[in-house]
């Protein structure tokens, strides 16, 4: 890798030939071998400050000249504040902000013009006793930190991905033994810890995190990406997002760039939408997932009952299931003609949890076998 001076020097040479947003200038000096190509996302930010500080230095040599005077970097002028002889100066710390919404918006798209989306449609054989699964890692909290020093376990995104990787994996070796027609792949329920810059979730309840908010949104695309093409060489796969409370809008987001990304395969589909509640009927089988931050328990039956269109009333024998999460623990209960339960996390315990005493219960990713005339007929469950 070349010096810094020699990058920088290139990086205006490019800038002043017309390319001018930063991220594709990262990305010449990439194509040139001035860095590494996994180099781009981190130096992206560099670049920025260095257009911005020319920029400053050229519309406002007084302003210039005063941070010189004050060792206060002109390309820091942000936040915080000092008062000089001619100027008073907002600066901010050594504080990153990571990309605007723009540029991951840019990046997103990139991705799906540079990926070929040569999904050739998988044909299935006939089964001889089908039966559908449900595969739910249920509050993943990718960005969640937790020190084994305080809380006796580490929970980092390393640990996040490589759990979802090995229940999914665990699961189906465990459904082995069924003839798998279909499977309905659950995501949301905070696959992402945080939602905000500030390292917040959705409603500003500050959290203990790992990662920026932004590679952190990328590790879990990629992780869905990953498992997905996993789980459509098994069945056709149906893609069920519940929007939650620690990640409300870039939840939604992340659904919505994974929906894009297989528009053109023709062995998964999708209900994305930011609707609370999801339904979906198999044979005799009706089933809901939902985070389970919002409506009560008592309530989801009426719910079910008002709000599908698959719902059978009278004398029918269908068999009717709700699946909950957010509360990282087994419920189970049976109401009146509908069979509701909560499902475990793999997500480790952070500071806050440990301190007031929500934890202990067992870490897994769980799965459901359905029987198109019989419901529910089995619980598969990996642990860690």
């Amino acid at each position: 890798m070349k010096s810094n001076q020699i990058i920088k020097d290139r990086a205006f040479d490019i800038h002043d030939s017309g390319t001018t947003r930063p991220t594709d200038v990262a990305r010449k000096l990439a194509a040139e071998g001035y860095i590494e190509q996994e180099d781009v996302r981190t130096i992206r930010r560099n670049i920025s400050n260095w257009f911005k500080s020319r920029y400053v230095s050229e519309t406002n040599p007084g302003l210039a000249n005063e941070c010189d005077v004050a060792g206060i970097p002109l390309d820091s002028v942000k936040h915080g504040w000092y008062k000089g002889k001619h100027w008073s100066i907002a600066f901010k710390a050594d504080q990153e902000e990571g990309p605007t919404f723009e540029d991951m918006l840019k990046d997103h798209m990139e991705d799906v013009k540079n990926h070929t989306f040569r999904y050739e449609k998988i044909k299935r054989e006939p089964l001889n006793r089908p039966h559908l699964l449900v595969i739910d890692p249920a509050d993943v909290h990718i960005g969640k930190l937790a020190s084994s020093f305080e809380t006796g376990e580490e929970y980092n995104n390393q640990v996040a991905v490589q759990r979802v990787r090995e229940g999914v994996d665990g699961i189906l070796q465990k459904a082995q033994a069924f003839d798998i027609e279909k499977i309905i792949f659950v995501a949301g329920n905070d696959i992402l810890h945080v939602d905000t810059p500030r390292r917040t979730t959705t409603s500003g309840t500050p959290q203990d995190t790992d990662g920026m908010w932004y590679d952190n949104f990328l590790l879990a695309k990629k992780l869905y990406i990953e498992v997905i093409d996993k789980l459509m060489q098994v069945a056709d796969v149906h893609f069920m997002y519940n929007p939650s409370n620690h990640d409300y809008v870039h939840g939604f987001f992340l659904a919505d760039a994974i929906s894009n990304w297989y528009r053109d395969c023709e062995n998964i589909t999708f209900d994305v939408s930011i609707a609370h509640r999801k339904y979906y009927a198999y044979g005799k089988n009706l089933i809901c997932t939902t985070h389970g931050d919002g409506a009560k328990w008592n309530d989801l039956t009426k719910l079910m009952a008002s709000e599908s269109d698959a719902w059978e009333g009278g004398q029918s024998k269908q068999r009717r299931y709700v699946y909950t999460h957010h509360v990282h623990h087994k419920i189970v209960k049976d109401d009146i003609g509908v069979t509701i339960e909560s499902l475990r996390s793999p997500s480790g315990t952070d500071a806050w949890h440990h301190r007031n005493g929500y934890q202990h219960a067992p870490k897994a990713v769980e799965g459901f076998i359905h029987d198109k005339l019989h419901g529910q007929v089995a619980r598969l469950s990996h642990l860690f």
